[in-house]
């Protein structure tokens, strides 16, 4: 299939999307516990193990660390929620939109910052005592975000990138603080995950009440409407549209 200007079309990701029925390898489906809400238990597939694996998996985010979420959308948002369940002690959101950071809260961020009003670098040494963060999760893609997250760590902190850039976009950093503030850089390739192992764990925490995937589903729409709730995500009016057949 191709678009009117020539542009090739195919399956997103090999297994396709919006359409009631699709054809995938055994080793693509993974078993779950019936129990669970079809429209919660559908989101552990992308975003939520996208963002939760950011910071379990890739950034190891343990008891008492701090750690900092730059964008607080699905992705991050579950970053904040994978943190919490990890005992971290201080997990500040930082975002431009307040409905967002209010968004952020509810997940579990014990701090939030408008990046619009305040600049995040200097606000998160200040709630880390001077030091910055023991992790710091770039959700969203950007090199102006990634620069600040990479000097919102600790010495010999970790900086972990899932949010998905444009494939032009370039960042520019001196290469001596690459080099004197150490530390890790890493990517978050699907939150790092086994979903043989991840999914039938999330879906147990969200059924033992410790993980609240419905609070990520803000609305459940007919196939009728995904071309309005695109736009509803782009204005981040949403944190999840669900289509329910």
């Amino acid at each position: 299939m191709t678009l009117d200007d020539g542009t090739p079309l195919s399956p997103a990701l090999g297994i396709g999307a919006f359409s009631e029925l699709t054809l995938v390898d055994a080793g693509q489906a993974v078993k779950v516990d019936s129990k669970a809400s079809p429209a919660a238990s559908g989101l552990v597939g992308c975003g939520i193990m996208a963002g939760l694996g950011a910071a379990m998996n890739t950034g190891g985010v343990k008891k008492g660390d701090s750690v900092a979420v730059f964008g607080c959308g699905g992705v991050g948002d579950a970053a904040i929620a994978g943190s919490k369940l990890a005992g971290a002690t201080t997990i500040i959101g930082v975002d431009l939109d307040d409905r967002k950071l209010r968004w952020a809260k509810e997940f579990g961020a014990t701090h939030t910052v408008n990046a619009a009003f305040t600049d995040p670098i200097e606000k998160i040494r200040e709630l880390t005592q001077g030091n910055g963060v023991d992790v710091s999760i770039e959700a969203v893609g950007n090199p102006k975000t990634y620069e600040q997250a990479f000097y919102a760590r600790d010495h010999a902190g970790i900086l972990v990138l899932v949010g998905v850039p444009n494939p032009d976009m370039k960042i520019e950093l001196p290469l001596i603080d690459m080099f004197g503030r150490g530390g890790s850089l890493k990517s978050s390739w699907y939150g790092d995950c086994l979903p043989t192992r991840d999914f039938p764990m999330l879906i147990d925490l969200y059924l033992q009440g410790r993980l609240d995937l419905d609070k990520f589903v803000s609305e459940t729409i007919s196939i009728d409407a995904v071309e309005t709730a695109f736009h509803k995500m782009e204005h981040g009016e949403v944190l999840r549209s669900v289509v329910i057949f």
